[in-house]
């Protein structure tokens, strides 16, 4: 099967406390992307703010110590107890180290990880009228977490969110479904799944008015990025992401605006 694809967002991180996570369930999203669920297997919570990652130690087989780094899909509005769940998305790759620790790792087996880290989050302060969010693969990750905090926005300010989610195939469309029912229950968010090499069967849920073929960035032009509403986020690809911040920036968006965190996939 399919290495862990880590998502390796580009900034320092500190000297990590660590504690181990056991796991409690696991459900496939895609033909090579697992959904996995553990808690915290010491009895202390995970807070974090929706839009951070954790890092997943372990070490090769010859002993030398690694770590992986994966955007948090638990989705909360409220100060984490114990006990609750730590979910994360994990790409496999064929004749990936880390692969082999998750495709291995049995229910109440465990992993040694650390964090939170990262601001890759919705700020308190914005008093923007619109998020663009832009994802590919496993970028689309911190928009599932940030679906409550969405919520709250959209019915305190009446902002409007746009989801343009990339992919190859409809069966890779990650949290597809629930983004989909996200925005049937909230009109001011619309859900914009690309395809670039097949789109939906007629008849498919998938198959509805905001599918687009074609990679996200060709499609980014049509919902008129404006520099005065706007603030954007581009997760995933890194290919994805530079050429989505060079047509935000020919919209006239100002960098601090376009917020940033690229996936590295390792071996």
């Amino acid at each position: 099967m399919p290495e862990a694809s880590g998502n390796t967002p580009f900034q320092d991180t500190p000297v990590p406390a660590l504690f181990p996570l056991k796991l409690v369930g696991r459900r496939m999203l895609a033909p090579t992307v697992a959904h996995l669920s553990f808690v915290r297997d010491d009895g202390q919570p995970l807070d974090y703010i929706p839009g951070q990652f954790l890092q997943v130690h372990f070490e090769y087989a010859d002993g030398t110590a690694t770590k992986r780094s994966y955007s948090l899909a638990t989705q909360h509005d409220h100060a984490m107890a114990p006990g609750e769940s730590v979910e994360i998305a994990v790409s496999y790759v064929p004749g990936g180290a880390a692969t082999a620790l998750f495709e291995n790792l049995e229910t109440g087996g465990t992993v040694t990880a650390s964090g939170p880290y990262g601001r890759f989050c919705l700020m308190p302060a914005d008093a923007n009228r619109r998020y663009l969010l832009i994802g590919t693969g496993t970028g689309v990750t911190p928009y599932r977490a940030m679906l409550p905090q969405l919520a709250q926005q959209i019915a305190e300010r009446g902002i409007e969110v746009v989801l343009l989610f990339g992919a190859r195939t409809p069966e890779e469309l990650l949290y597809g479904d629930e983004f989909r029912a996200f925005a049937d229950a909230h009109p001011n968010f619309r859900f914009v799944p690309c395809f670039s090499r097949e789109l939906p069967a007629e008849g498919s849920p998938h198959a509805h008015a905001d599918v687009r073929k074609g990679y996200v960035q060709d499609q980014l032009a049509e919902f008129a990025p404006d520099a005065e509403g706007d603030i954007a986020y581009l997760c995933g690809n890194p290919n994805m992401v530079d050429a989505c911040f060079e047509t935000l920036k020919g919209h006239g968006l100002p960098i601090p605006v376009i917020r940033r965190e690229k996936y590295v996939s390792s071996k």
